[in-house]
């Protein structure tokens, strides 16, 4: 069975002592190909070198996250552009609005959201978005590229029913996180996700962040890794009422499909 990780931060620093085994371990977790998450400027220099050295294996990400907005400046949205012209580079993201830490200004985020559209919009590529208590501002800033976007991922969805169900009637696909498997902040995503169409849903681990609670031996470090992901996939099936390798296969389809990835195993 093939899966793919579609936003794993393999540039964070807890990575940087061992990255060669936690992809050795990915691939033993039958992790075929994997999306490295650039989220910053240096974040997705960093995601690009990443995936350069692991070629048909890791892919990529570029943009900037809300809680680096303020950083996106003239120059920023230039150096954006260029990443992109790189062959990994396959989606426009981390972006989008994040007013639950509010770690910069909202109407910064908003600005650099806005860029961040009109760049997958002038590169017709795929958007990674992030979004956290911002739901009726993003939206309606997505709403003003009706007809000009390539399709769009609600990256580590946590929101509600109705919140779901906007961003499905919008043509949004879906992405599910360990946050599946917290019995204290994700029980109602577990009332939810069977209502995700098969061929809008995706998954990823988010790693190094968001680790199953539900990972048994847990791990003393608490570190997210990719090799987790079968079991996210594991407990998504189980709530969609359907078998591991039925979810496996869609949302592996989808990934490729979503990402243009090509379909060989690495």
């Amino acid at each position: 069975m093939e899966l793919i990780d579609i936003g794993a931060n393999l540039g964070h620093e807890s990575f940087a002592h061992d990255l060669d085994d936690v992809l050795a371990r990915a691939r033993v977790a039958d992790i075929v190909q994997m999306m490295v998450t650039g989220a910053s400027r240096q974040g997705s220099r960093d995601a690009l070198r990443i995936a350069r050295a692991h070629p048909g294996f890791l892919f990529a990400t570029a943009g900037v996250h809300p809680h680096h907005a303020v950083e996106y400046t003239d120059e920023c949205d230039a150096e954006m552009r260029e990443l992109h012209q790189a062959p990994e580079m396959l989606a426009v993201g981390e972006c989008g609005l994040d007013y639950f830490r509010d770690l910069a200004p909202r109407p910064a985020q908003r600005r650099a959201f806005e860029r961040q559209l009109q760049l997958a919009a002038d590169l017709g590529k795929p958007l990674f978005l992030h979004q956290r208590d911002a739901h009726v501002d993003f939206l309606a800033q997505l709403r003003n590229f009706d007809g000009k976007l390539g399709p769009v991922v609600v990256h580590c969805f946590t929101g509600t029913r109705e919140e779901m169900f906007e961003c499905l009637d919008a043509g949004y696909y879906i992405g599910i996180t360990g946050w599946l498997c917290d019995e204290r902040r994700g029980l109602h995503l577990r009332e939810i996700v069977k209502h995700i169409p098969a061929d809008r849903l995706l998954v990823e681990t988010d790693a190094p962040y968001l680790l199953p609670r539900s990972v048994r031996p847990m791990p003393s470090h608490r570190r997210n890794e990719p090799m987790y992901l079968p079991h996210i996939v594991e407990e998504l099936a189980r709530d969609r009422g359907e078998s591991f390798e039925t979810t496996a296969a869609a949302t592996t389809a989808n990934a490729r499909a979503f990402f243009g990835m090509p379909a060989t195993r690495a």
